[in-house]
């Protein structure tokens, strides 16, 4: 019989891999003021949560949780209580992102206590477990453009590695509204999906790019594609190329904003923007879905339902 104190989450205490997720027992807390309590009914597995079990984060001092360190980013559910000064109605689908790495919770839980201006309302048209894949690369997405700006008179030829990946399908799909014209790198196989996106298509990485934003895990091209007097953007703070050429370099450092993902649900839900699903796993096999994930090849997310 289930407890109405408590609620299950999945955690890591010493990093070790898939096999060091455990599911435990956590005590229920109540909403402070502006905070929320939310009943997650969908949390995606992301590249991060595999650097976190297998301990890369710990070993870059970026985690030292006494107990344990919590697992997942994004999330969608429903409203389960409020604390004081929150206008959000107990029942409203909601959806958002919980960052940091050095948290003793994380998404992957039955239930979450976050601020309230960091969610936003999932729209009707759109269901909870594809809602739970746009927080995290849909911000990105976003914020990678912001990075880029409007594209400049001289050149507006972009070209954005890992295109076929959650992080880089959005840029694809959100950098035309700022002028660019996207062209996709991707492998071969993924370009009827890239094309999809309205982007052209490469499989290599030739020089003389007006932009590159690099969404791939390694940063492999680096600032070789792009011209003199371009721009790169990149989405590893620990593989930040040195700036030559007079190209200006940024890199993405992700933060919430609710309005901006409420603009995000609303054009995935109109299909503008890819919301993709590979697999559900029920939260008690996270670390299959770690395991899967691991293997590569996949398209979409593997969410884990608590």
């Amino acid at each position: 019989m289930h407890n109405p104190h408590t609620f299950r989450a999945a955690v890591v205490r010493t990093p070790n891999g898939p096999d060091s997720i455990e599911i435990i027992d956590l005590p229920v807390t109540e909403p402070g003021p502006g905070e929320v309590r939310i009943a997650v009914a969908a949390a995606p597995v992301n590249p991060t949560d595999l650097g976190v079990t297998g301990g890369f984060f710990h070993q870059m001092g970026m985690i030292n949780q006494p107990s344990h360190t919590g697992l997942g980013w994004d999330f969608a559910g429903t409203v389960v209580a409020t604390g004081a000064g929150v206008e959000l109605a107990v029942g409203t689908r909601v959806a958002g992102v919980v960052l940091g790495f050095d948290r003793d919770f994380g998404t992957y839980a039955e239930q979450l206590v976050v601020p309230a201006t960091d969610l936003a309302v999932v729209p009707d048209g759109l269901d909870l477990v594809a809602a739970s894949t746009v927080p995290l690369s849909g911000l990105s997405a976003a914020q990678i453009v912001d990075l880029l700006g409007d594209a400049p008179a001289e050149g507006n030829r972009l070209l954005v590695t890992g295109a076929a990946g959650a992080i880089g399908a959005n840029v694809a799909a959100l950098a035309p509204d700022r002028g660019w014209q996207v062209t996709g790198l991707a492998r071969a196989e993924d370009e009827p999906f890239v094309r999809g996106l309205g982007a052209d298509f490469r499989t290599e990485a030739e020089p003389g790019w007006d932009a590159v934003v690099d969404t791939t895990s390694q940063q492999a091209w680096s600032l070789n594609p792009v011209r003199d007097g371009g721009s790169f953007v990149g989405v590893r703070p620990n593989l930040t190329p040195t700036a030559e050429r007079g190209i200006t370099v940024n890199i993405l450092m992700v933060h919430s904003d609710g309005p901006c993902l409420e603009k995000l649900l609303a054009r995935a839900a109109g299909g503008g923007l890819p919301a993709r699903v590979h697999a559900v796993l029920p939260l008690t096999e996270a670390a299959e879905a770690h395991r899967a994930m691991a293997k590569g090849g996949t398209r979409g997310r593997y969410v884990l339902r608590p």
